[in-house]
């Protein structure tokens, strides 16, 4: 997917830079194709966000991101294919094919639409057929293709968020599960709180805060798709949360807390009226008790959770 996101807000902090995508491979390969890295900078400070993988093939791969930086002017793309055994000593055996561009604001400004094809060889400035039913298929039918090369074109759809996140508390756990979650792909992170005070001053990229004095109010605003967790300083902001949220409907919802704390709430909620089945459907504890109680290790388990998720729902899709 093209961060189209991403590459903006480099591009306005850093003015020219370079995005290297995994084009195609054949055999192995340590990234999938339409994974992206972007580099920035100068001889005197290099900077770099996302990553291609493998080691050896991303430091060769920002050595010539690096290379074309240098270079005055507009500077054409370039495709490559690198083999990760004879050339980088990789054990992986692969050969990966890479394209570096290099973006300034006019180049950003150019790029819009749902998917993002553009010519990378000279050989390919006409448009193929290929790619036309591609991009009619996007557009009639919202059918979005898989990233990757078409007779000398490159298409990745624009990433967007698949998965509508809801956090509910900005302590100690919900600012690990924030940190953690935040780079992972597809997700769109709300995250509540009472005040804005309580969080912290270094919100990540692509997070939503969203202070509320009577958080329980907004989840009326929450997308009914959303996934949430429940992390608040307060029992009782928990329950008010859990009732409001079981009125509301959710995809997910996850509630911090120990089998005691479950026990209560489950009585709790039944006396307001809420069936056992509904009640069911809200996971307490979140996470992978085993892994203990720091907040990281509550934060990696959640994080686990969510990815096994949706790994499980796009084997049913793959099934049918």
């Amino acid at each position: 997917m093209f961060d189209l996101a991403d590459l903006k807000t480099a591009v306005a902090a850093h003015d020219r830079v370079v995005r290297v995508v995994i084009a195609g491979f054949k055999g192995s390969s340590p990234r999938e194709v339409g994974a992206a890295m972007l580099v920035w900078g100068t001889d005197q400070s290099w900077g770099q966000s996302g990553t291609v993988g493998g080691g050896a093939l991303e430091w060769e791969a920002t050595a010539r991101a690096q290379t074309m930086l240098r270079q005055p002017g507009p500077v054409s793309p370039a495709l490559a294919q690198e083999a990760l055994g004879p050339k980088l000593a990789q054990c992986c055996g692969g050969v990966v094919t890479l394209l570096w561009e290099i973006y300034d604001a006019a180049a950003v400004a150019a790029l819009s639409n749902d998917v993002i094809a553009r010519p990378v060889t000279e050989a390919g400035q006409a448009q193929p057929l290929a790619v036309a039913r591609l991009l009619a298929a996007a557009r009639g039918e919202g059918r979005l293709p898989a990233p990757g090369l078409h007779h000398g074109w490159m298409v990745e759809p624009v990433a967007r968020p698949s998965r509508d996140i809801w956090i509910w508390g900005a302590g100690h756990v919900g600012r690990a599960v924030v940190r953690v979650l935040a780079p992972l792909p597809d997700l769109a992170l709300t995250w509540v709180d009472v005040a804005t005070d309580r969080f912290p001053t270094d919100i990540p990229a692509g997070v939503t805060v969203l202070p509320g004095a009577e958080p329980a109010l907004l989840a009326a605003h929450a997308p009914p798709e959303a996934e949430h967790l429940i992390l608040t300083y307060s029992h009782a902001l928990d329950l008010a949360l859990c009732h409001a949220l079981l009125h509301r409907g959710f995809r997910r919802c996850g509630l911090i807390g120990s089998k005691t704390k479950w026990a209560r709430f489950r009585h709790r909620l039944a006396s307001l009226g809420h069936d056992a089945q509904a009640i069911a459907t809200i996971d307490c504890p979140i996470g992978d008790p085993s892994l203990g109680k720091h907040p990281q290790a509550i934060a990696i388990g959640v994080a686990v959770n969510l990815l096994r998720q949706k790994h499980n729902a796009s084997q049913q899709e793959n099934a049918v």
